[in-house]
């Protein structure tokens, strides 16, 4: 017993290193997919999305001319925005028309905010949250919560008394 052979159950782990730049999130993708987001400000008390409407306008425009999406819904509040988009039959590609969209508005805008360290060292103006939050809608009920879930936010964030007061959503067309 004393000669017996050391085997190593757990062998030491290798770094394993990463060529690509960006982080892989976990996240559900689905050609054709239908996704509810939310994309907020790092400023949560900021109002730069509704002070700078036509910027965002222009960035998210020339964003989908490229890469187009079904857009069912979008509500602009100033600190955050959601959005249901559907994806085209081959595409799953979600993160680079928010990349996008981001980087437009953000090289669009005025100098005007100071970022923090790590963004001034990754190039970032500190304007977004580096994440976004997204739900694939399952199914014809999902649609439908996330579709009034956007439509009654302006009121629910004490902006407007009746959603169709507010200036910046989808439900005024």
């Amino acid at each position: 017993m004393g000669n017996l052979p050391i085997i190593a159950v757990n062998p030491p782990l290798t770094p394993v290193r990463h060529h690509c730049r960006m982080t892989n999130y976990r996240r559900l993708r689905v050609p054709g997919g239908t996704y509810f987001f939310t994309v907020c400000l790092e400023d949560r008390a900021g109002t730069s999305l509704i002070d700078h409407i036509d910027v965002l306008r222009s960035a998210y425009a020339r964003t989908v001319d490229e890469l187009p999406v079904r857009c069912r819904a979008m509500v602009v509040l100033p600190n955050h925005l959601h959005a249901i988009w559907t994806l085209p039959e081959d595409d799953d590609a979600f993160s680079e028309r928010w990349r996008r969209i981001k980087a437009r508005f953000s090289h669009d805008l005025p100098e005007s905010c100071s970022p923090c360290r790590s963004k001034v060292e990754k190039r970032e103006r500190g304007i977004w949250q580096r994440r976004f939050w997204e739900h694939k809608v399952r199914n014809d009920s999902d649609l439908a919560s996330a579709i009034e879930y956007c439509r009654v936010d302006p009121v629910k964030r004490g902006l407007v008394a009746d959603p169709a007061e507010w200036r910046y959503s989808s439900f005024r067309r």
